[in-house]
């Protein structure tokens, strides 16, 4: 029977924690009290908006960190210029196929161009576009959308969304994947991502079928497939025009490379461990033969590994002494694990660049920043996800940025980029710092792009100023040069009335302005080092033991212990906190 783990499985949490806001992103965090107070600020009333206005929409009368540059140095700041997308809702584009009140969005994306904003990503929804039938594809309402883009002078980031939305933390809508593939699920359940106690996920198929004629005759990855290539025909004049600069592909749950481990549909609560979920037919099956060709023929799926809910040392695969992760079998049964998340992302990226060749685009797949447990030992929920990084002794990311830089150098999104450690509860024993500066490093050491986006809809001051540390980790460039690192894009979380309002959007064009080196926007990508070149054909497939030696652990490149394109610091939260009283007296 399909369906989420009995409630009488999930442990209770072992301590309270606070529950993270509305995010895209599946990756999770807890914020201390004076944070979550800035992130839940709301739409200022009309007589607060007659009171605030000058502060609102006047910079100027504000204290502000001083140019780093002299009026003559624009060239020499391109060369640290960072584009800012931001996100879309969910639902822009309804479960029924229609564009949402074109006309606020349009009023919206307005606010966004004048506030320097270089374009928007959006979700492409696989069940809203091919939900008619196999082969059935409707682009109507993404074309008006992408028009409604084009017309406000921003460009676009495209999400190939092959998983439902509903089910990760902050999704506020609910868009199933197409209703003829879930009732391929309701005659073989084992399509799905099923947990050791045989629960389903539904948001995305089990990669054991990636190869199998299950879908009215084609494999899940040839479905992906001609699913991209009717964008591509269907989107032409769009591609051809320079509007869409990114195609994100959706390779796993919330469109990200992983296993959906951490389901809050399952009873997952933050900073619970996750589960495995490799335990239907298929993949079970796949384990099997690769442990009978290694020799192995009795071992099987781990069945000492927890509940979701559960820390590390509840459990027996995870335990920092004498856990099953070290050992021979543990390793064995987590390089397949992983090997097998790998072969997915490579099999869709491929497919991707053969859909997209010529198309000036680049190609794009997210990483998920699970940054709980990350100092723990075992880092339990990165390897429950299929992310095999253990401190000291194995990188887990450098793999993943293999795979992308094959398919003429794919860009990695990583999450989780506002998130600082001094904000996360000591229990769950979390570093998104480090793991930030691990997971971008590794992409730099393959010769990748790496972008970055924030997990958590966030208005405060400290928040951006850790984006953009992550975004130049060493300072804009100096005399003319370009910074030693700097990310390709970093996209913000997420479009809202609440971001437009008079303070918070106040601060986040000082966001945009400082991400930009204090440059008005630049429509030239090419005058800020990133041309869109036609996209080239994939390298030859790299064999798995040259993808595995891009585990050998690697320090992180050195970060600066702050960005030296800050908002403001205490003088301009101060301010912030006296506009936020007239919010609350007058709102």
């Amino acid at each position: 029977m399909l369906g989420s783990s009995p409630s009488s499985q999930v442990k209770p949490q072992q301590w309270t924690l606070r529950r993270r806001s509305c995010a895209a992103s599946s990756s999770p965090a807890v914020l201390p009290a004076p944070v979550i107070a800035a992130a839940r600020r709301t739409v200022a009333s009309a007589p607060l908006r007659a009171i605030t206005a000058e502060f609102a929409e006047d910079t100027s009368n504000l204290p502000q960190p001083p140019p780093l540059f002299a009026d003559d140095d624009e060239e020499a700041r391109l060369a640290s210029y960072v584009p800012v997308y931001v996100m879309l809702p969910l639902e822009v584009v309804t479960t029924e196929n229609e564009l949402e009140d074109a006309a606020a969005l349009r009023a919206q994306l307005r606010r966004l161009r004048a506030a320097g904003v270089d374009g928007v990503m959006v979700d492409v929804w696989w069940g809203i576009v091919e939900g008619a039938g196999p082969c059935q594809y409707e682009w109507r309402a993404y074309r008006e959308l992408f028009g409604v883009v084009q017309s406000e002078g921003l460009k676009l980031q495209a999400i190939m969304s092959f998983h439902a939305c509903g089910g990760n933390v902050g999704d506020a809508v609910a868009i199933p994947i197409p209703r003829w593939v879930r009732e391929v699920g309701d005659g073989d359940p084992d399509v799905f991502y099923t947990n050791p106690s045989g629960a389903r996920n539904r948001e995305c198929l089990s990669i054991g079928v990636d190869d199998l004629p299950l879908f009215r005759g084609r494999t899940a990855v040839q479905v992906y497939a001609d699913f991209m290539r009717s964008f591509r025909e269907n989107m032409a004049d769009f591609l051809d025009s320079g509007l869409i600069v990114d195609i994100e592909v959706g390779l796993g749950p919330a469109g990200e490379l992983r296993y959906p481990s951490y389901a809050e549909t399952q009873g997952w609560v933050f900073p619970g461990i996750g589960q495995f979920q490799c335990y239907d037919k298929y993949l079970a099956a796949d384990f099997k033969a690769a442990a009978t060709e290694a020799g192995h023929p009795e071992w099987e799926l781990p069945r000492d590994a927890g509940e979701v809910n559960d820390t590390p040392e509840d459990t027996g695969f995870f335990a920092a002494e004498g856990g099953t992760y070290l050992t021979e079998q543990g390793r064995f049964f987590l390089t397949w694990y992983s090997s097998r998340l790998l072969q997915h992302g490579d099999k869709i990226l491929d497919e991707a660049n053969k859909a997209f060749l010529g198309c000036r685009v680049k190609l794009a797949a997210k990483v998920s920043g699970i940054h709980w447990w990350y100092r723990h030992p075992s880092h339990a929920a990165e390897l429950a996800a299929g992310y095999y990084n253990l401190a000291g002794a194995r990188d887990g990311y450098g793999p993943v940025a293999r795979v992308l830089a094959r398919h003429d150098g794919a860009l990695l999104n990583f999450t989780c980029a506002e998130m600082r450690d001094t904000e996360q509860p000591a229990e769950a024993m979390s570093s998104p710092e480090e793991l930030v500066r691990q997971a971008l490093s590794a992409g730099w050491r393959e010769g990748i792009e790496v972008a970055c986006e924030n997990a958590l809809s966030r208005y405060d001051r400290a928040g951006y100023n850790q984006m953009l540390l992550n975004a130049r980790p060493n300072g804009v460039g100096k005399a003319g040069e370009p910074p030693p690192r700097r990310v390709a894009a970093v996209t913000y979380l997420r479009l809202s009335e609440e971001l437009l309002a008079g303070n918070n959007f106040r601060i986040f064009r000082t966001f945009v302005r400082k991400m930009h080196a204090d440059l008005d926007y630049c429509a030239d990508p090419a005058r800020y080092g990133r041309p869109i070149r036609p996209l080239e054909r994939s390298a030859p497939e790299i064999p798995m033991e040259r993808l595995l030696e891009a585990t050998a652990p690697a320090p992180a490149f050195p970060f600066d212990a702050e960005t030296d394109m800050s908002v403001g610091g205490g003088v301009a939260e101060a301010i912030d906190w006296v506009i936020g009283k007239f919010e609350w007296l007058f709102g």
